[in-house]
């Protein structure tokens, strides 16, 4: 286990953090989808920005974390990587 784990795993004992850190798992789970996809195509965010019509600091907040993404721009941003936006409920 690393240091960001135990970290983690320490927090996550705090009911208010554990609340928090449960909220935020789409915004989690969009950004890394983000981050791979582009990655995995070789592409800068500079790049990305230009394919989706979208700023280079909106991919930078979107990568950061810093930024609560608009089904709009998900939207343009899968178009930008050459994918669909697909959001489902489980």
């Amino acid at each position: 286990m690393d240091d960001f784990e135990k970290c983690l795993e320490e927090n996550l004992k705090d009911p208010e953090f554990a609340e928090e850190w449960e909220s935020s798992a789409p915004a989690r789970e969009c950004m890394h989808a983000i981050i791979g996809a582009r990655i995995e195509q070789k592409i800068t965010q500079k790049e990305l920005a230009k394919r989706a019509g979208v700023s280079i600091s909106t991919v930078h907040k979107i990568e950061d974390g810093e930024s609560n993404i608009k089904i709009s721009t998900l939207q343009k941003i899968a178009s930008g990587l050459g994918k669909s936006l697909h959001i489902e409920f489980i």
